[in-house]
């Protein structure tokens, strides 16, 4: 028998991960990018970015969830959020959620994969509607120049660090994002790579946020459609007291109406195997 399959390799040496394509929804080139969005036999609708999958309706709720209240739980009172990327709208949708924050602004240089998304993937793309939402149709970081001291949280829901999400993996990005926040307890959450595949980059990522902030950790979740179901998060925060494996409001934490972010994940997805903690924690030399 004869069976569609969609092959994605190239980020990943020496692997490969399959999955059965039932029909091709979408498949364009925009300004930026190859973007493909597939129904999938068994993960729902499936969003490619340049061949690299960036979301499955099956399993979204584990990234979207932990990018949206790892960050917003860091901090006591997360009213301005911005978030860079994510133009497929879960991060928004997990975001407005949080009874503290009252303007969440999405940052997006692809008005394609805001308006694919939300034709093909109208459960992520929900949060749009919402009266907290505003989107700026640019790139990241021209706008965070022009939005000093102004967000209390801001989150990179990015691609991986090629294409247009390449200078989101650089010192200069972190340092307008620190710009970026209001202080005392500012804090930011940005894609971290697999800690399978990509320790050197994690841990220059973690270097360049401890030279920035006083507060630095990763967080590793298990996300089945990513590399080697693994996916992290850099979270940094200004206040050099932050306790960032603990949720600031247990409460609220409690109320979120998640389907994979708890107030134990969130303890849990900071402790790190040993392998991962003597690589991150290396001094540089």
């Amino acid at each position: 028998m004869s069976v569609n399959l969609i092959l994605e390799f190239e980020l990943w040496p020496g692997q490969e991960f399959v999955l059965e394509i039932e029909e091709i929804l979408c498949q364009k080139r925009s300004k930026y990018q190859d973007i493909l969005i597939f129904k999938s036999k068994t993960y729902g609708n499936v969003l490619v970015l340049d061949n690299c999958i960036q979301c499955t309706e099956r399993d979204e709720f584990a990234y979207q969830e932990m990018a949206a209240f790892l960050p917003l739980l860091a901090h006591p009172e997360p009213k301005r959020v911005l978030i860079i990327g994510g133009g497929d709208g879960g991060v928004i949708r997990e975001v407005v959620k949080h009874p503290q924050v009252e303007e969440v602004i999405l940052c997006e240089i692809d008005q394609d994969v805001i308006d694919l998304s939300k034709k093909y993937l109208p459960e992520m793309a929900k949060g749009f509607a919402s009266p907290k939402v505003t989107v700026i149709i640019s790139d990241g970081c021209e706008y965070l120049k022009q939005h000093a001291n102004e967000f209390d949280v801001i989150i990179t829901d990015s691609s991986d660090p090629d294409g247009p999400a390449e200078g989101l993996f650089e010192k200069s990005f972190y340092s307008l994002m620190k710009s970026a926040l209001k202080q005392p307890s500012g804090v930011i959450c940005c894609q971290g790579e697999c800690i399978w595949l990509d320790l050197p980059l994690i841990r220059k990522l973690m270097t360049i946020g401890r030279q920035l902030f006083p507060s630095v950790a990763y967080a590793n979740v298990f996300t089945p459609t990513y590399p080697c179901g693994a996916l992290g998060f850099i979270v940094c925060s200004l206040n050099k007291d932050a306790k960032l494996n603990e949720p600031v409001n247990i409460d609220i934490a409690d109320q979120l109406d998640a389907k994979y972010y708890t107030a134990d994940i969130h303890r849990a997805c900071f402790a790190l195997p040993a392998f991962v903690r003597k690589e991150i924690d290396a001094k540089n030399t």
